[in-house]
């Protein structure tokens, strides 16, 4: 390979990006921390101003800091977020412009994944969202004719080599992709940041596989941290139920938020505190509460999942994400077979590695551990092309069986129907929350593969414009996942495994994991539909007092107390007073959703006592100045008392 261009200058980078491309520019970049965020502004600055270089750029995952709002939420939001993304944090010009709808006509954004409910207001997001499997995308690029890609990466400590690190997901890839279809290679540009943590393996390459390579100087901002969320009763719930489905030496596939924190900690919990770990299961009714296959994790886990998070690290220091695997045939071949030997045992022993990714996201503190992880967990976690790790199809497909044995894939959905379709990207008028991601790609594996399972993960129900409502639905006017893909769901309330049932069967297995309260309605629907026999009724649990709030509550009350169930199993970006807010501002929020609701609650406020002096000093209401400050401190005020019963 030829050495790459250098340059240490922004503007230089985007001159000469400009100078090597004629006509419009169609840029590729990486999604979450792999956008080189600088030299992306850089270039929206200088393109913004000229409408004569037309600009497309194809990415996913643009990643934003929390705005602040207003009123209560702007007093807690505002000193975090300084605190946590740093006074420096170089928020993305476009993204900022197509919140405000004011991106030139002359620059389009196409994404395949919107952070989420971030641009639902945003027409050129929703003009332009582009609805892909992950697989998919590097087709698409190719389709596009994308002419170059920026992307930003580690450098080798003490040496010369450079790091896709956060996103080797789709860059390899598309280059192929693109240059099968007989195009020209795109150019391929770095930034290399500090911050950025070094992994080697199929995530290396030479400095000489970039055209350019820039190394602009400090400071460095920091790289964008996902602030570790509560996890509520519902959540928790979810996550031991699904936890159950687990087998000691399959694979694991997790993707992000509370539900996949909850399923993490309820996983440790198993491997570390087995007796805790049954007694919440206990508490929750679950009939695998007695199960002897449900104890601590003899061979471990393989993680083979397109994100690596906060829940992996957890999963990886405990001991629970440990099986090996190797890019060897006939040696995985011989260990499914029984007849590995000692050779074979001691090179994957040494050789062998038990985390597969396509990308990674977190906490500062997660990246952290990347950095400072041992050599021998280094070793043992290696970044891959997507093709590699969201199918079965890319070349190599009888060692990937041998690899993925026993496979639970994890994802989220926002609804599922009755009859097994599930929700989990758009709204019923076509306007896009998030994106497919790799849900499919997921789905479908768990259905190919002897032994694996597609669960989807989702919350009973959700409080909107001040109404509950059921998140599992009759029918809905979008669909991510196809009925004729159903297998696995799992609510608060229990599992609902659904593969191969007929539609009568598929209902009554649903309504038994639904909110008791909108059970009745739903089966009520089914039987009007013609899908469901007048006599035929949901169990006993779904219609009486266990599917509820209430009770659920009741069940892990004692578990909280005991410190099976902390608020934030993966740790908190929060200060304890932070995290009492957070509590707080919650429940206000509940309170308030409606007009009705808010007067109740401002009136309950007026007899509160403002004496938490720091909490109300982390708000800056200490001694509040006008009405509007002193009524935000009585309501606060009120909200802790309330959560800290």
């Amino acid at each position: 390979m030829d050495a790459p261009e250098r340059t240490d200058n922004l503007e230089a980078a985007v001159e000469w990006l400009l100078s090597h491309i004629g006509g419009p520019l169609k840029i590729g970049t990486p999604l979450g921390l792999g956008k080189p965020h600088r030299l992306l502004n850089a270039l929206y600055a200088r393109v913004a101003a000229d409408p004569s270089r037309p600009l497309h750029l194809y990415t996913a995952l643009s990643l934003d800091p929390p705005a602040s709002g207003s009123g209560l939420e702007r007093r807690f939001l505002e000193p975090f977020v300084r605190r946590h993304f740093g006074d420096d944090f170089p928020r993305l010009a476009y993204v900022e412009a197509m919140k405000r709808n004011t991106l030139p006509r002359h620059i389009e954004v196409e994404e395949f994944y919107l952070q989420s409910g971030a641009l639902l207001d945003s027409l050129a997001a929703q003009t332009r969202y582009a609805s892909l499997n992950y697989t998919h995308v590097a087709r698409a690029l190719a389709d596009r004719g994308v002419n170059a890609i920026v992307q930003r990466v580690a450098l080798e400590p003490g040496g010369a080599r450079l790091s896709l690190s956060s996103n080797t997901d789709l860059t390899f890839d598309a280059v192929d992709a693109i240059v099968a279809r007989g195009l020209p290679r795109p150019l391929l540009i770095a930034e290399i940041d500090p911050e950025l943590p070094w992994l080697d393996g199929g995530a290396a390459v030479d400095a000489g596989w970039f055209d350019l390579v820039i190394t602009p100087p400090g400071p460095y901002p920091r790289l964008f941290g996902l602030p570790r969320q509560p996890v509520s009763d519902a959540e928790y719930a979810i996550g031991f139920f699904a936890s159950t489905l687990v087998r000691d030496g399959g694979t694991l596939q997790i993707g992000i938020g509370a539900l996949s924190d909850a399923l993490c900690h309820a996983l440790a919990l198993r491997h570390v505190d087995n007796v805790a770990y049954r007694r919440v299961l206990a508490a929750l009714s679950s009939p695998a509460a007695a199960d002897p296959a449900l104890g601590a994790f003899a061979e471990g886990l393989y993680g083979c999942s397109e994100m690596i998070n906060e829940g992996f690290r957890r999963l990886v220091e405990v001991g629970v994400v440990r099986r090996k695997v190797m890019d060897d045939e006939a040696l995985m071949q011989r260990l499914a077979d029984g007849n590995a030997d000692a050779d074979d045992h001691a090179r994957l022993e040494h050789d062998g590695q038990f985390l597969h990714g396509g990308f990674y996201l977190g906490s500062p503190e997660f990246y952290r551990w990347l950095r400072e992880m041992p050599e021998a967990h280094r070793r043992g976690i290696d970044m891959r092309r997507i093709s590699e790790v969201n199918e079965l199809y890319g070349g190599h497909e009888t060692l990937e069986r041998l690899q993925r044995r026993d496979a639970c894939f994890f994802n989220t959905c926002m609804m599922a129907t009755a009859l097994g379709a599930a929700v989990s990207d758009a709204l019923e008028d076509g306007r896009v929350i998030s994106g497919v991601g790799g849900q499919y790609n997921f789905v479908a594996m768990a259905h190919a593969l002897p032994g694996g399972r597609s669960v989807l993960l989702l919350r009973s129900s959700r409080e909107a414009h001040g109404h509950l409502r059921s998140n599992v639905v009759w029918n809905y006017g979008h669909a991510t996942i196809p009925r004729h893909l159903r297998d696995v769901y799992v609510t608060e309330y229990g599992i609902a495994t659904i593969r191969g049932l007929a539609d009568e069967d598929c209902i009554i297995a649903m309504a038994a994991i639904t909110d008791a309260r909108f059970v009745d309605g739903l089966l009520d629907t089914a039987r009007r539909a013609g899908k469901l026999h007048a006599d035929l009724v949901a169990p006993a649990r779904a219609r009486g007092a266990r599917n509820t709030p209430e009770r659920l509550r009741e069940a892990l009350a004692p578990l909280h107390r005991a410190g099976a169930l902390p608020d934030y199993p993966l740790g908190s970006d929060f200060s304890a007073t932070e995290q009492r807010l957070v509590k707080g501002l919650n429940w206000l929020k509940q309170r308030t959703a409606t007009r009705g609701g808010k007067l109740a609650t401002v009136l309950r406020s007026l007899g509160a006592r403002t004496d938490d002096a720091e909490a109300l000093s982390r708000m800056a209401l200490a001694q509040p100045r006008g009405v509007a400050a002193r009524l935000e401190a009585k309501l606060l005020a009120l909200a802790l008392r309330e959560t800290s019963r």
